[in-house]
């Protein structure tokens, strides 16, 4: 995976640096309200400030589908911008043209520059050539930073690479090299935690995971479709009955492949879904009729725990239980604790990612232990998933 360039390969100094950025941050009454990716972006741009390179911000912010939408101007964003920076940071009202020219003209060496939404334009999602012309005009240079769009062949993310040289970005490049570790050339033993509802929504992950990882535990609502495949009653729980044949064929590939899944054998069962309603631990053969199974019981939560400490890297999507409610996080919040104590005494690498997992993980208090959590939602999946994404191909040398 090391085959791509990065800010360490290319000279910045009096270039322009066209940077891609992901702005697209939760706002409230025209404040950001959570600044992650705002913080996680610094290193890059400061790095490049610092280097003498003109940095030009290109990003999006929500779906304005090529029309310009007041409300969804990147300029609300730039002053939060600005105070992570700890510097002036300018805009312009437009990413394309005259405009965007006569900004970029009058910048000095370190200056930096945000450009308008790039989805104002209807060429930028359909990858246009010409877009990417008026675009790349901007630049010198592009410098990748935004993982969380880098499944989408977009002008700013794909487009502009046909136009002048392309790097990763500081936080491109660390989260690169963390997928590299868990699942590209990783320390074996691998397990893999795979959670949430559906199977539905995570076929091509755990098809992808079985051949790829030794031992694979599936929590959540899925591990109720995988229970019910092998012709367990489970009752009023959250289960897709008509997946059963996926779920076997899962199961195969896994044996084939000498993968182990790790199933729920007890669960936390309750009568309704609701914090602290009356609940049992049950096996689960015995799950009654109007039974729902919330969470995973405490002789399954001891086998994840097995496999934590066995493992030398994990990667995590998903919780194991109703992890919004007590006391249904118990699972959730008992292996995530294990796997950070793990990766804090060195023996284990522990990448997460997707939006359940980042909250699951915050909720259990365990978000700084981690090795690496991944903000990149979709990104984060397809790439889980085994499939290329076109941002990051065309970094490759």
């Amino acid at each position: 995976m090391a085959n791509f360039k990065t800010l360490d390969d290319v000279e910045l100094s009096g270039k322009r640096v066209l940077v891609r950025v992901d702005l697209n941050v939760p706002m409230k009454d025209g404040e950001v309200t959570d600044t992650t990716r705002i913080d996680r972006i610094v290193p890059t741009l400061s790095e490049i400030s610092e280097k003498g390179g003109k940095v030009i911000i290109l990003a999006h912010f929500g779906r304005p589908k090529g029309e310009k939408v007041p409300e969804m101007s990147l300029k609300q964003v730039v002053p939060a911008l600005s105070k992570a920076l700890k510097m002036p940071v300018g805009f312009a009202e437009d990413c394309i043209g005259d405009v965007a020219k006569a900004a970029i003209d009058n910048m000095a060496n370190g200056d930096v520059l945000v450009l308008e939404n790039t989805r104002y334009y209807k060429g930028e999602e359909k990858n246009d050539p010409e877009f990417a012309a008026q675009l790349g005009a901007n630049g010198d240079l592009l410098v990748a930073d935004a993982f969380s769009v880098s499944h989408r062949a977009h002008v700013s993310t794909e487009g502009l690479c046909h136009h002048m040289p392309a790097v990763a970005g500081r936080t491109m490049q660390q989260e690169l090299e963390a997928l590299d570790a868990a699942l590209g050339t990783p320390n074996r033993p691998v397990l893999a935690v795979v959670g949430g509802a559906k199977v539905s929504t995570k076929i091509d992950l755990l098809e992808n995971l079985v051949s790829k990882v030794d031992g694979l535990v599936i929590g959540g609502g899925m591990a109720n479709t995988f229970l019910a495949a092998q012709g367990k009653d489970v009752g009023k729980s959250l289960c897709e009955h008509d997946l059963a044949e996926t779920a076997k064929r899962i199961l195969v590939a896994a044996e084939k492949a000498g993968c182990e899944i790790v199933l729920p054998t007890d669960a936390l069962v309750a009568k309704e879904f609701a914090a602290n309603a009356p609940h049992e631990v049950l096996d689960v053969d015995s799950i009654p009729a109007d039974g729902m199974m919330l969470d995973v019981g405490p002789k399954s939560v001891e086998a994840v725990v097995a496999w934590i400490k066995k493992a030398n890297t994990v990667v995590w999507n998903g919780p194991l239980g109703a992890f919004e409610i007590e006391p249904f996080d118990t699972a959730t919040v008992a292996a995530a604790q294990a796997a950070a104590e793990e990766t804090k005494a060195g023996k284990l690498t522990s990448v997460a990612g997707g939006g359940d997992t980042v909250s699951a993980l915050n909720h259990a208090g365990v978000y700084d232990d981690f090795s690496y959590i991944s903000t990149a939602g979709g990104a984060f999946l397809e790439w889980m998933e085994g499939k290329a994404l076109p941002g990051v191909e065309v970094l490759k040398a």
